[in-house]
């Protein structure tokens, strides 16, 4: 999935930017660290959260007692997973460069490693450190 793909899968999503952002691999894509990614991983409000639940979408409850929801084919939906802050990226509610760093770290998978290495090089590249 490329930012158009994302950004098109968004477009349909029924739900208010102020209550999601882009998080992990697809906040990467937004940010043009890299090409694509397989799925949307977003945090959401707990409101949100709740509605998902009332709409009777699937969820499971993660290490960290968060719920985690999935919508459709490829978006998976996690309560309250921010670290820092949100911005915006082409009008989409997006993690902040740190706080995508600070998630990529705390996952930890050889592939969350290789991303902390694009990640810095991005922040180098525009400054951001």
């Amino acid at each position: 999935m490329n930012k158009h793909d994302i950004i098109e899968n968004l477009s349909k999503f029924p739900y208010s930017k102020d209550d999601y952002w882009i998080i992990t691999g697809a906040a990467m894509v937004l940010y043009g660290i890299k090409e694509s990614t397989s799925d949307i991983d977003m945090g959401c409000t707990t409101s949100m959260a709740n509605h998902l639940e009332q709409a009777g979408y699937f969820y499971k409850i993660t290490e960290a007692g968060r719920r985690c929801f999935k919508v459709g084919d490829c978006i998976e939906i996690f309560e309250n997973w921010i670290n820092d802050t949100v911005t915006e990226v082409d009008g989409i509610p997006v993690i902040s460069i740190q706080g995508l760093l600070e998630m990529k770290k705390e996952l930890g998978r050889e592939k969350d490693i290789e991303d902390i290495i694009k990640i810095q090089e991005y922040m180098e590249k525009v400054s951001i450190v």
